[in-house]
Order: structure tokens, then sequence, then C-alpha cells
């Protein structure tokens, strides 16, 4: 039997909603993406604001995250924020290649994007950006935070989440279990053109102190750039940016 959705998940649902929509959206929208009754996602909204955690805009009307966000972030950035670290990380990565760098946090069975620096090759890729959402499993960041975590774990986040449904055949679990044993061969993970045609990434983890990989570090251009014979210095600058990153955690 299929369970109700408590309270604390439809207002977490509708957080992260919030934290993709840089431009802002509204309520029709956020209770699309969420699954909720518009009457459900405006009440709970209306309660969020209040308590700063949403804000909306009084001439578009349009919903954002509020400032208590920004506030409780800062707080929790002592304990879990690489992120100035890999400011430099990313930076690096972008001036030495060329081509696009991000810098990923897990956040369940996602990861987030937090940083991103173009290089200076002019033709890029645009399906990662700054807050974007991906399942574990789909683009390069979540291959390479997947493939390291423990086998028994990797199989419930599979059984979880129909990833063909949303992402295509080509995210098929056997496809995907695949590619994570590449990954682990490697060290660094690839997706080649799977989210959209053409477009390339690789990545490699970012572990914690207890060495559970909890970030990704990406770099993401047009087909012709990640050709097999310039996969392995790609790789190789991924990793020591990734082994420097965890060193600091």
């Amino acid at each position: 039997m299929e369970r109700t959705p408590g309270v604390v998940e439809k207002v977490a649902a509708l957080l992260r909603a919030l934290s993709t929509a840089e431009s802002g959206t509204t309520t029709t929208a956020l209770a699309a993406a969420t699954s909720l009754p518009r009457a459900t996602t405006h009440r709970l909204l209306e309660s969020l604001a209040v308590e700063g955690l949403a804000d909306r805009d009084t001439v578009t009307g349009r919903w954002f995250l509020g400032p208590e966000t920004y506030v409780l972030g800062m707080a929790a950035a002592t304990r879990y924020d690489l992120t100035n670290e890999a400011r430099t990380s990313v930076r690096r990565l972008a001036k030495e290649t060329g081509e696009s760098a991000f810098f990923s946090v897990r956040r369940g069975d996602e990861t987030v994007v937090l940083l991103r620096e173009d290089g200076d090759f002019p033709i890029r890729s645009y399906v990662l950006y700054e807050s974007a959402r991906f399942p574990l499993g789909v683009v390069s960041a979540g291959l390479a935070i997947l493939a390291h975590l423990p086998d028994r774990e990797i199989e419930a986040i599979l059984e979880r989440a129909d990833l063909t449904a949303s992402w295509g055949p080509q995210h098929a679990a056997p496809l995907i279990r695949e590619r994570l044993a590449a990954t682990r061969r490697t060290g660094w993970s690839l997706n080649p053109g799977h989210v959209v045609e053409g477009s390339w990434g690789m990545a490699a983890a970012v572990f914690d102190k207890a060495g559970r990989p909890e970030w990704a570090l990406t770099l993401t251009g047009v087909e012709q750039r990640f050709r097999a014979e310039r996969q392995p210095v790609l790789g190789r600058l991924l990793l020591e940016e990734a082994h420097r990153l965890s060193r600091l955690s």
C-alpha cells in the first residue's frame, strides 16, 4: 500500500522545487512539480512565507526561496560545505581543459549542482547549471557518486527509482550497473550523451572523512572534446582535484 506523504515531506518537496527555480515560479508550476493539489501547495507556501522560508514577488506573484533559507544554509555550511575549497578546483579544471567544470553535492538520491565555471572553448553544453538536480545514476556526477557506494545501497537506490520513465531506456538498471563497473575500474565516470545527444560529461567523486562519496567534480562539453584518447587526460585531472578536496573534507 502506497504511503501518503506527510507534511514534512510535502514541505521538503516544495523547497527543493523552489531551489531549482532561479527566476521564480508559480503556484501552479510548483503544484505540478511536486504532485500536490494546488490548494495544498498554496497553503504550504503561505505558511513557509510567514517563516521566511519562501518569498513571493508582489508584482509577478512568482515564488522564490526565502531569506531564512540563506541563514540556515550558512549555519550548515561549516559542517557540510566544501564549496569555497571546491571553487578553486572548478576554476582550475575549466582553465586547464577549456571545458565547463562543476561541483555537485549528494542530497538523498539526487545530486545538486553548486558551482559552475566555463572554460575558453567556445562550444559548450548547457545540460548542467547551478541548482540543477538529477537522480543518482543519470549524469556523470551521479554515476561517480553511486559507483562508490556499497552494493546493497546501490541496489536499494535503483529499486526506488524508475529512471527509464523520465530519462529513457539507456537508463535501465542493467546498463547503469555496467557504467558503475566501468567507473570503478577507471576511477572516473563517463556520460556519453545519454541525457542530451552530443553532450558528454566525466566526473570523479569527492569523499568525506568517513570515506563516503558526498560530492563530485564534473567536466562537460561536446562529444568531439571527449574522444577516447583524451578521456584519460581529463580523468587524471578530475581525480587529482577530487583527491585534493577529499583530503580537505
